[in-house]
């Protein structure tokens, strides 16, 4: 049986939010995708005027520690097709914890990472959006 994006599927049955919460999933971890791949472009083209070195380097452990990239990646293939409403929780609330210790890092070192400050206001509101 072949799930298509029209029918509305979820678990057998058919609703119309079930769309909007596989898009809001896959809308969620391509930010986080989009994010994770900046920080990583801002580290290798070692950009001076925009940011701090070494808080650079810190964030960009801080990313690969907490595992975003593999977070974003499980979060869009469990959504891909059938809205998966406990497995998405899950993977929201480790996203959740991760954006919440990133954002701290951000915060505390604002002067030098102010360029990460956008990017990580929204996905905030997009990880919030889940409460």
């Amino acid at each position: 049986m072949h799930l298509s994006h029209d029918k509305n599927i979820y678990n057998g049955q058919r609703g119309e939010g079930i769309v909007y919460q596989m898009d809001k999933a896959n809308l969620l971890a391509q930010s986080i995708k989009g994010f994770v791949q900046y920080v990583q472009k801002s580290y290798l083209e070692n950009n001076r005027n925009l940011s701090h070195p070494d808080k650079l380097y810190r964030l960009k452990l801080l990313v690969e520690e907490y595992k975003l990239l593999i977070l974003s990646d499980e979060l869009m293939r469990i959504n891909r097709f059938v809205y998966e409403k406990d497995y998405t929780k899950i993977l929201v609330d480790r996203i959740r914890k991760a954006i919440k210790e990133v954002g701290e890092y951000i915060d505390q070192n604002d002067n030098d990472l102010f360029i990460f400050t956008a990017r990580l206001k929204a996905l905030r509101m997009m990880v919030d959006s889940y409460d």
